[in-house]
């Protein structure tokens, strides 16, 4: 889990910024008629948790607020600034300190869980400038924070799987299998997606096309079904820095794949039980270099012994995984924690 070795926000690129901005663009490409009514009085308002949830989105949140310049400046800090000891309201604009504190202030730590009715933060600032971020504010917090909360609870069932299964812990040499997700994120909200799953606890899997080569069942069938040509090919094309998945339909196609030098065979649509069980047993008995009995599933060993890491996915939910925690399985996938999943209801009301 990323979150124990350092701040989740750490990893966001600069580029995060400019997303945030588009999606300001996008809810006031004109003027702001409402907020020319309320006018600029600074206010303070609640984010309040109104479903149970993990927070996630802390980063986009805040950055919403700091584009629209909500930085709130106490009476205090101003007039010991400033020496403007008779000003008890001020115009933001004239203020041009660095040390101003920021305009959210948390009450709860991005990646942990509550319960409503939860004060999780309090925004102060601008009171146009609230409700002029507030909807995108709300929307990505709440997106973020569903997806957390989905990846949180079915890593729940998996570990509880692992737990009382006496079989896989008795066999079990290999660390747990990794969650992680797909590419099937909403267009243009891929950063945020992302960076929820890492907040619940999962892997992201690949990024984008060029993070890795995941040669599908299309881009094989455009090969003519000939997996090790295609390969062959992508090791050409991407060096030894890009590794190369093969999404395999059947055990053989898995096998053609290793030879080949596939560093992940994905095992899709595979049956859960016995099936994939003994299909992955195969595998490993076949690569090994004799840990495993290669007699007991009745397949001979390959002279040559390979690494490469053994990845399920297809259909799998919170209702099903625990079906795919099997022995040898090195990655289960699911695009379920990220792909319409239930937001976590959220709302930012001003203190009046």
């Amino acid at each position: 889990m990323a979150a124990q070795f350092g701040k989740m926000h750490h990893l966001l690129p600069p580029t995060y910024k400019r997303l945030v901005a588009s999606w300001l663009e996008e809810d006031c490409p004109s003027f702001d008629y409402g907020g020319f009514v309320v006018g600029q009085e600074v206010k303070e308002a609640r984010l309040l948790g109104k479903s149970p949830g993990m927070l996630a989105g802390v980063p986009f949140f805040n950055e919403v607020f700091r584009q629209l310049e909500c930085t709130y400046v106490s009476p205090t800090l101003f007039h010991r600034q400033h020496r403007l000891y008779k000003f008890m309201i001020f115009d933001l604009s004239t203020i041009e300190d660095t040390n101003t504190s920021t305009s959210v202030e948390w009450h709860i730590q991005e990646g942990e869980t509550f319960k409503p009715v939860k004060h999780c933060a309090t925004v102060r600032g601008p009171i146009n400038k609230i409700l002029l971020g507030e909807r995108v504010a709300l929307n990505t917090l709440a997106r973020c924070s569903g997806i957390a909360t989905k990846t949180s609870s079915l890593l729940t069932v998996i570990h509880s799987t692992l737990i009382h299964s006496t079989v896989i812990q008795s066999t079990l040499t290999t660390p747990p299998p990794t969650l992680a997700g797909t590419r099937k994120t909403t267009p243009g909200f891929r950063i945020p997606e992302k960076y929820a799953l890492l907040v619940g606890g999962a892997d992201p899997h690949r990024h984008d096309l060029s993070s890795m080569t995941m040669l599908k069942d299309n881009h094989i069938w455009a090969c003519n079904g000939d997996i090790t040509s295609a390969v062959r090919t992508a090791k050409a094309a991407g060096g030894f820095s890009v590794k190369v998945e093969v999404e395999c339909q059947s055990e053989a196609e898995a096998v053609e794949a290793v030879r080949a030098g596939a560093d992940v065979v994905m095992l899709d649509n595979f049956r859960p039980g016995k099936e994939l069980e003994d299909a992955v047993g195969r595998l490993r008995a076949r690569f090994s270099d004799g840990d495993d009995k290669a007699g007991y599933y009745r397949v001979e060993r390959e002279e040559v012994k390979k690494e490469f890491l053994i990845e399920v996915s297809g259909g799998l939910t919170e209702e099903n995984v625990k079906d795919y925690v099997c022995r040898g399985v090195d990655i289960i996938s699911t695009s379920s924690i990220h792909q319409g999943v239930k937001h976590v209801d959220f709302s930012l009301k001003v203190i009046h």
